[in-house]
């Protein structure tokens, strides 16, 4: 994870000096805060990434001595079917149909996405 560190890190870095360089020179608001929070996601993919591989250490990947089975074995927890995104793209649905509709079937809609969110947060926490 540290080589994808230092890559979006990277980004984040042209990113901001795009942004400086275009907020000053064309005084333009929309697309100085395009940039910026461009900026701001491949910071946060960055940081994402280097404490992960302070919490995990290096992998086979980031060694360049390694060997193709150095990196065999179990990948990572990967989760079964669940009904939760179904669930949440529904009450968004009805969330921004609400908003053209009224209040009522806006208030639904804002019930059903937070039982949607809540339990893709929440379907694994015993594990």
């Amino acid at each position: 994870m540290k080589a994808e560190a230092l890559l979006f890190g990277g980004v984040a870095l042209f990113f901001a000096g795009s942004a400086a360089l275009y907020g000053v020179w064309s005084k333009d608001e929309t697309g100085t805060t395009a940039l910026v929070v461009a900026c701001a996601m491949a910071a946060l993919i960055a940081f994402f990434c280097l404490i992960q591989y302070r919490r995990r250490g290096s992998r086979a990947q980031d060694r360049t001595d390694a060997d193709v089975a150095d990196g065999a074995g179990p990948v990572a927890f990967f989760p079964d079917g669940s009904v939760w995104p179904v669930v949440t793209a529904l009450g968004f649905a009805v969330t921004a149909t609400g908003v053209v509709y009224g209040l009522w079937l806006f208030l639904i809609g804002l019930g059903v996405l937070a039982r949607g969110v809540f339990g893709l947060v929440f379907q694994y926490a015993h594990r």
